[in-house]
């Protein structure tokens, strides 16, 4: 027989249903407190707004009220000072604070868990730390949208502005201005300030009063309590307020594809930064060296940012696994909800720091760049469009200019001179061989050339202005202007 790690006077919330305490291998599997004490200041907030409701409903006298919001405070401030004594018993953090309240207040601690479940206690507590955190994510994502539009600025956007190959399938394809290139990662970027904000809407309901499952005979007013700590809205069914874990996976998948976003950043700068790109050098205080070979700079950072983002995807896939097959209601299962969503917040707060970093000091080699991207065969399109200009069908005039390069190639010729030999193109063909000339040729709405890409600083200006508002944040939990 296992040995038994206690009686009942250990402390457990359930103790009372037992004859004796639960084994030690059990309270090592179940326990929760190693991690989940991180939500220890929202609980404590949970709980005062709980209290709050049990003296409007009178099960809280005056005096019980004063007992347990002083007892409250107290173990915040004993949290916040690392002195906190956590025991055996404390198997996660809102028994702790359960133990320790009445430790402080005596009989008046015991009424504090009156007329809630720790179901509805945790997923409140959860909801109100998630607020919170994914408001100090988005400001993240905004500091790196601003890095990179302030870098796409330095870049230039007139005649003489940076320019690089812009590639499909890593393949060079057409150039484009540098600009252009580092604002297309901040709008993927702003895109997933628009999932958080989407996800938040859904984050911000409170469930507190749904009790185990199906709520409480006592008069306490959940609407009341979720005004209190600040929430948008308040629950609808008892049984989904309690089993509900979307609020946890949708955030959880936004961040993941800021991951994901992170580390397609990360694998440009591991390429740019190789002597066979050459585009880039990272700041000594973003790179790392080798332990054996003294010339080496390596993109340590940009790695990591790449190689975390599958750590990201383990964390979504992992709680999705956990939901997929959970009855109504509430499970032990839901307990994995925090360490995958812990985990991402640490990692993809971090990773924003750091590729912040990586992008406000790295500097662009764009002599390097320019010469990359003036290679004969950049200008094929453009080409091929000035034969459409003259009246030829696009197909055909790709065909003929297809037919151009491959001669060049094949017979190790100047194509410039092939494309002034062809009567179709002639010199205005070999005009757009000028450096710079088919980047400065992209003139559509969002292209990449110097008049687009001012018209698109503006918008993103003005965009990183609106949203620096909104994220603001006007109570300071919800991190989110409505």
């Amino acid at each position: 027989m296992a040995e038994v790690a206690g009686d009942r006077d250990r402390g457990q919330l359930w103790h009372g249903r037992f004859d004796r305490g639960p084994a030690e291998e059990l309270v090592a599997f179940t326990e929760s407190l190693s991690y989940d004490q991180r939500l220890l200041v929202d609980d404590v907030r949970c709980s005062k707004a709980h209290v709050r409701g049990l003296h409007r409903a009178g099960v809280l006298s005056t005096d019980e009220l004063g007992a347990v919001l002083g007892a409250l405070d107290a173990v915040e401030m004993e949290f916040r000072a690392g002195e906190l004594a956590f025991l055996p018993s404390d198997e996660d953090v809102h028994t702790a604070i359960e133990r320790r309240v009445t430790d402080l207040a005596g009989p008046a601690g015991a009424k504090l868990h009156t007329g809630r479940s720790r179901n509805d206690q945790v997923a409140t507590a959860f909801r109100h730390h998630l607020r919170r955190e994914l408001g100090v994510i988005a400001a993240r994502v905004l500091d790196l949208v601003e890095t990179l539009a302030a870098r796409a600025a330095e870049a230039g956007s007139d005649d003489d502005a940076a320019y690089l190959p812009g590639y499909t399938h890593l393949q060079q394809a057409q150039p484009v201005l540098l600009a252009h290139h580092l604002m297309a990662h901040g709008w993927a970027l702003l895109r997933d300030l628009d999932r958080l904000g989407d996800a938040l809407v859904r984050v911000d309901v409170s469930p507190l009063g749904a009790g185990a499952l199906a709520g409480t005979s006592l008069p306490i007013d959940p609407v009341a309590t979720a005004e209190d700590l600040g929430f948008g809205a308040v629950f609808e069914n008892s049984l989904d307020a309690t089993s509900d874990r979307d609020f946890v996976a949708e955030p959880l998948f936004v961040l993941t594809m800021i991951g994901i976003h992170l580390s397609r950043l990360g694998e440009e700068v591991v390429l740019w930064t190789t002597e066979e790109f050459g585009f880039a050098r990272l700041d000594d205080a973003y790179a790392t060296g080798s332990s054996m070979l003294p010339q080496k700079k390596n993109p340590d950072v940009a790695e990591l940012a790449r190689g975390k983002a599958g750590r990201l995807i383990g964390d979504l896939t992992g709680l999705l696994a956990t939901l997929k097959s959970l009855p109504l209601a509430y499970n032990r299962d839901l307990q994995e909800d925090k360490e995958p969503m812990f985990d991402a917040l640490d990692t993809v707060r971090m990773g924003l720091g750091a590729m912040t970093g990586v992008f406000r000091t790295v500097t662009f080699d764009t002599e390097r760049m320019r010469s990359a991207a003036d290679t004969p065969t950049s200008v094929a399109t453009d080409l091929a469009e000035h034969l459409v200009r003259e009246g030829t069908p696009f197909r055909e005039a790709h065909a003929v200019v297809g037919a151009l390069v491959r001669r060049s190639l094949d017979e190790d010729l100047d194509l410039a001179a092939l494309v002034g030999e062809d009567p179709r193109l002639g010199a205005a063909g070999v005009a757009l061989f000028e450096p710079g000339a088919a980047v400065r040729n992209r003139t559509s709405r969002g292209g990449a050339g110097p008049a687009p890409v001012r018209l698109q600083q503006e918008r993103l200006a003005a965009r990183l202005v609106s949203e620096r508002a909104r994220w603001s944040g006007g109570d300071g939990e919800r991190g989110l202007q409505r």
